[in-house]
Order: C-alpha cells, then structure tokens, then sequence
C-alpha cells in the first residue's frame, strides 16, 4: 500500500511544532500514514470533526500558567469563536485588554454547511486547549477548518512561517502532462480565490486522460486582502516543485491559505458521476 508521509517547516526558531522543523536548527519530524484503496466496500460515511487534526502548532517561547489572565481569556475567546465561526464560516476576533488581549482566527473550509462547520470548530477548539494547554500562541488543522490564537494581532497579516505537508508517495505516469494540467488548473482556482465574492476560496477539475480527472482546491483565510491571498498561495504552490514533485496527490497548509490536489474528488458536491467506492481513500495513522 501506498504511504503517504506528511513533513512541517517552521521557520521561527526556538519554536515547536507537532509536525515541524526549524530551518536554522535542522530537525524534522516524520509521520508515515497508510493510503488504504476501497476498491469495492461501500463509501465509508464523511465525517466532519476534527477528532485527528492534521497538525497542531503550540509555542514553547508562549507559555502561561493555566490560572492566568490570558488563559481565561482564551477560553473565552473560543467560546466567541465557535458559534460565529460556525454560522458564518469564518470570524477573525479578540478578546481581553491590554497585555492579556488574544486575538483569535477560525474558519472553514468553503464547501462545508454550517452545520458540518460546527462540528470541525468545536472539536477544533477542545483539541487545541488540551495540545496547547499552556501556550498563548496555538494553531490546529483539521480537515474541515482551522483554528488559531495567539497575544499578538496576526490578523490581516500572511503568514507562512508554519506549514505542514503531506504528499501521496505514489508518482504520475507521464510527469511532464501532469505538471502543465496542475499549472493551469492552480492558476484558473487562484484567480477564483481572489474575487472578493468567493470569499477566498477557488476550486476546480480537469480532465487528464479519459479515465483521470484531476481535482484542486485553494482557500485562504477571509481576513486577507486579494493581493495577500496571491502571495501566499503563490508561496504555498511554489512548494509543489519540491515537495509533491509528480505526486499523485498533495497538501500545502499554511496558517493563512491552503493547497490540494487529488486524482479523486475531495471537495463538495461530490461528483454525483463518479463511483466513490472505486476512488475513496483513507489516511490510517501508522506508528512510525
């Protein structure tokens, strides 16, 4: 079976992450995944928690006592983010005053309801308190939506320092066909994502061969400008070429946009065509 491996970069040195490594001081973690095809066993259900985040990011240099200020407000900064987040699909906030203030950032992914959208906050929010338990700077992501808060404003802001990624270790056949159908689908859904109506969001799929489609979304969080969401997308595909190169499938999350493609469909509506029993995939966490 395939596996794919999932890698973090996190260029902040003397900080760390779940699935990270600090450029200026070489260290990366591994996670292998196992790729399990369902060849002819019906389409397991969707679920839309976030009870196994992709990733988590918590900041050692950030650390709190749990009876602090700070830590009370946290908490209830996430008690604003969860319904508005789950109602509108994204809220950027604060909370607190002065030196305790915390600003926090959660949103979902574009094609999700609301209803699913709740679901994905709220456990987001419970997983990254007991992850990050006494850091005020903390990230999570999960399939679905993503969370983060942090002491200092970061709202409005690119934010590239953190970034985790998973690729199918399995290449295409004819590599140089693929990277020019991936180039212009990636260019036709990151000029989707910067029309302010789309709210950041582009997604899309084309036809490879008479038998593969492939399948991309962008997304980048709804308090960046057009001209910031571009950068940092531009930054997140840029890894490909590294990272995914000929990969049949890729993820390039940051803490303000979000890369994928796949020779499936991922994103919603699924194709009501395409038979899921013979496509769906799974990621199946395996001990390194």
């Amino acid at each position: 079976m395939a596996m794919p491996n999932s890698i973090g970069f996190d260029h902040e040195a003397g900080e760390s992450t779940n699935r990270s490594c600090d450029h200026q001081k070489p260290w990366i973690y591994k996670e292998n995944h196992e790729f399990v095809i369902l060849s002819s066993s019906p389409t397991p259900p969707i679920h839309f928690h976030c009870k196994d985040p992709l990733g988590d990011y918590c900041n050692q240099d950030t650390t709190i006592s749990g009876s602090s200020q700070i830590s009370a407000n946290i908490d209830r900064l996430l008690a604003e983010l969860i319904p508005k987040a789950s109602q509108n699909g994204f809220i950027a906030t604060s909370f607190g005053k002065d030196q305790n203030r915390v600003y926090g950032l959660a949103q979902c992914r574009g094609d999700v309801s609301s209803k699913d959208c709740s679901s994905c906050i709220q456990d987001a929010a419970k997983q990254i308190r007991q992850r990050c338990p006494n850091q005020a700077n903390a990230r999570i992501w999960c399939d679905y939506c993503f969370l983060r808060y942090n002491t200092e404003d970061f709202i409005g802001e690119v934010d590239t320092s953190v970034g985790i990624f998973y690729y199918n270790v399995d290449n295409v056949t004819d590599p140089e066909s693929f990277k020019k159908e991936l180039g212009n689908l990636m260019d036709k859904i990151k000029s989707q994502a910067v029309v302010s109506t789309n709210e950041g969001l582009g997604k899309g799929e084309t036809e490879i061969s008479p038998l593969v489609t492939l399948f991309a979304l962008v997304q980048c969080t709804r308090d960046l400008p057009p001209l910031s969401c571009a950068q940092c997308l531009a930054v997140a595909v840029g890894n490909f070429q590294t990272i995914c190169d000929s990969r049949k499938g890729c993820r390039v999350l940051y803490s303000s946009c979000y890369v994928r493609y796949e020779l499936y469909p991922f994103f919603f509506p699924l194709d009501s065509n395409t038979t899921m029993a013979n496509i769906h995939t799974s990621m199946v966490k395996v001990q390194p």
